[in-house]
């Protein structure tokens, strides 16, 4: 049967630089979430090339995390000002720059400073993606396009192990590392020729997107600097001791710097409130926290990302470090889990449709019984018995549960509050997944390498050591994933409707 006029007129019709459009910016987006997990396998090879402490190795994915957060709404309300197109070009153009110096860094502190403005700029372009999609594609047309979108997340966040293993594998642990890195730079160059070239103006996009030409920009908001710092500052006094006390045996500036932390996000508290009172927007408007399961949702959204994020960071440095393993060979090991979760990823839509809440709950009831399973297998399989065969099913179910949650989260999340308050929620909880991130590893990092004890110099007694401390590690982050299933039941059991931007 033909279509009828009215329902050719109603299918929205989406230029061909649109769709150009969309390949450039899912190109940076799949280098900044690449760099969260090809890293990992980087890790052991990083510490003994550049004798780097075992806090350097925290540093390195929790000061990404951090710096990633930390940088998204600003970049946002930036992006709304000017324009989304320079702020992406800028924040792509600095990645790569990154990138490239944390490639030729020399010793840890080098690498450390490269890396946070890696996630810098990471958090300064990635906010343009979506944006620009939401502007340049007409309603009908977003979902196809935020469809392929999250299997870019998908794919690149699976990828990351088994890139980073195979780069390493083919040119050596002294320059496998430092490739691990450069991967990005004939990808940022490319994608930087073709955002110069392909992506909208503003008022372009907001043409391409069904809006009249000749509509008013929005209203300029101004940015909470002060608010901003306060946060900022008030994070890194809290990582800080936590990545380093234990290395450095819990010095009296470490709890110093625990109670300024506490001060300052108090502080932090107070100054959106009153910035709120004047009528002016704040980072984090504190209306959102009046809706307990909204408070709920933002805390469930750190505690699962800090047991999400830390699996592999402990798998990692036990495969290698402690069991003598190739990168290659800890990279294939993730393979389970990016299987589980591309498949739970694809079905993730359909299934929350029809279960509401409950796709969440079982989500995160699979990943804490794949991380119970697995601590289960470390505690009592013997250290020279231990191989990846024994980490196959519990990690596709962790996967699985990890695609089926992580794709509609966000959502169920921003439906606790008004509708009006949407965007500013959901801004909120990207920037929460990203400070768990940070929190999870400082906190398994510390437990990792504070707990490890080698007894003997033979191979088993090293073997050992890592094993019982990556016992100990995984524990911990089965826990915050307990703690994640329990505030799942604080969201509502349907959505009704995507939530206004």
């Amino acid at each position: 049967m033909s279509k009828s006029e009215p329902e050719l007129r109603s299918t929205p019709v989406v230029s061909r630089r649109a769709w150009q459009s969309l390949i450039v910016l899912l190109a940076g987006m799949f280098m900044a979430l690449l760099d969260t997990t090809i890293v990992n396998v980087a890790l052991p090879t990083i510490r003994t090339s550049l004798d780097a402490s075992e806090a350097t190795l925290s540093w390195i994915i929790s000061g990404y995390a951090l710096a990633f957060g930390l940088a998204l709404i600003p970049a946002g309300r930036i992006g709304d000002r000017i324009g989304h197109k320079w702020v992406f070009f800028t924040g792509l153009a600095l990645f790569t720059l990154a990138s490239l110096a944390c490639g030729l860094a020399q010793n840890d502190l080098q690498l450390i400073v490269a890396r946070v403005a890696q996630g810098l700029a990471g958090g300064i372009f990635v906010p343009a993606v979506t944006a620009v999609i939401q502007l340049m594609f007409p309603p009908q047309a977003r979902g196809k396009a935020f469809a392929i979108m999250g299997s870019v997340i998908g794919v690149s966040t699976a990828l990351g192990p088994i890139v980073g293993g195979l780069i390493i594998q083919a040119f050596g642990d002294e320059n496998g590392w430092r490739l691990v890195f450069w991967v990005n730079l004939p990808i940022g160059i490319v994608a930087l020729v073709a955002a110069a070239r392909l992506l909208p103006s503003r008022a372009e996009a907001s043409v391409a997107g069904g809006a009249k030409p000749g509509t008013p920009a929005p209203a300029r908001v101004a940015l909470d600097w002060v608010g901003l710092l306060l946060i900022s500052a008030g994070l890194v006094a809290l990582l800080v001791p936590l990545i380093e006390g234990e290395d450095q045996g819990w010095p009296w500036w470490t709890f110093v710097s625990l109670a300024v932390a506490a001060l300052l996000i108090v502080l932090f508290g107070f100054w959106e409130v009153s910035y709120t009172k004047r009528g002016l927007s704040p980072i984090v408007p504190p209306r959102l926290f009046s809706h307990p399961a909204f408070t709920g949702g933002v805390i469930l959204a750190l505690m699962y990302f800090a047991a999400f994020t830390s699996i592999f960071f402990t798998i990692s440095i036990l495969w290698q470090a402690g069991l003598g393993h190739t990168a290659l060979e800890s990279g294939l090991v993730s393979i389970p889990f990016a299987i589980g979760s591309i498949i739970g990823a694809s079905q993730s839509n359909r299934l929350s449709q029809r279960l509401g809440r409950t796709v969440l709950v079982i989500g995160v009831t699979l990943v804490t019984v794949g991380l119970v399973w697995i601590w289960l297998v470390l505690l009592l399989v013997p250290v020279g018995d231990l191989t990846n065969w024994h980490l196959l099913t519990p990690l596709l179910i962790a996967g699985l549960g990890s695609g089926l949650f992580i794709a509609p989260n966000v959502q169920f999340i921003v439906a606790t509050v008004d509708r009006s308050e949407a965007g500013a929620a959901s801004a909120v909880v990207g920037v929460m997944q990203r400070v768990g991130s940070a929190v999870g590893i400082a906190v398994i990092g510390s437990v990792l390498f504070g707990s490890l004890v080698v007894t003997g110099p033979t191979p088993d007694a090293l073997a050992t050591a890592f094993t019982e401390s990556a016992t100990l590690a995984m524990a911990v982050s089965a826990g915050f994933s307990v703690v994640a299933l329990v505030l799942v039941f604080a969201l509502p059991k349907r959505v009704a409707g995507p939530p206004a931007a």
